[in-house]
């Protein structure tokens, strides 16, 4: 008998991480998404019950700009899955400035979003993790964390920030056997760029990101890929 796995990914209704969901219900994963929208959850929550009737699916509106909504997330999968295997950390926000003249309060929202959150639903499951002696965590940061841009702003400092926290928690969670991987996406062709004027095939597809990480997962128990660069054949647009 093959015994159900558990999934969480934040920002899950659209994307890169509704790709990640879809390929690991595909897989026969349980999954757990949030997301601001509650129309979009409940479509998709609809959409998966369907497909999937013997996979329990949480979709849950939450902003991840606020850590009690955050918490509240957490413990609601914590009630209902009886173990995480995968988290995705995906949820993020694109808001381009210059640091000199971006809006009051920028770089604490994108802070709020796109680290704040991470740090805290990783906590929330962490001791369970340690108890297995398992699990595999994916950041999802992006070529902003490696290299600064013009008009990167704080969203260049935020990704950077993300991945300072994926490298400390990879070392941290090593004695457990506890994998951290930070994924490095360009440009793919999601919702943000949709009023870009970038064609769609200069971009990467978000199920190329999903086919990453499910073959992350798929290695051997005493293998962690820690990081992974990918970018459009024709480079960073």
């Amino acid at each position: 008998m093959i015994l159900m796995q558990y999934a969480i990914i934040t920002g899950g209704t659209q994307g890169i991480g509704k790709a990640i969901a879809e390929k690991l219900l595909a897989e026969g994963f349980s999954v757990a998404i949030c997301a601001r929208s509650n129309d979009d959850l409940q479509k998709l929550e609809n959409k998966w019950d369907e497909q999937y009737p013997s996979q329990p699916v949480i979709c849950y509106q939450t902003d991840l700009g606020k850590k009690n909504e955050v918490l509240a997330f957490a413990d609601t999968v914590l009630n209902k899955f009886p173990q995480i295997d995968i988290l995705v950390n995906n949820a993020g926000i694109f808001l381009p400035g210059m640091l000199a003249d971006e809006p009051d309060g920028q770089l604490e929202t994108l802070m709020s979003v796109q680290l704040f959150s991470a740090y805290y639903l990783t906590r929330s499951v962490l001791a369970g993790m340690k108890k297995n002696q398992s699990g595999h965590i994916f950041n999802m940061c992006s070529t902003a964390s490696l290299q600064a841009y013009p008009r990167g702003g704080s969203y260049g400092i935020t990704k950077y920030a993300l991945l300072g926290f994926s490298e400390n928690l990879r070392e941290e969670l090593k004695p457990f056997n506890i994998k951290v991987t930070s994924i490095f996406p360009g440009a793919t062709n999601t919702r943000s760029w949709a009023d870009s004027g970038v064609a769609a095939d200069r971009m990467m597809q978000a199920g190329d990101i999903a086919d990453i990480v499910w073959a992350s997962w798929s290695l051997s128990k005493q293998t962690c890929v820690e990081s992974i660069v990918v970018r459009p054949v024709k480079g960073d647009i």
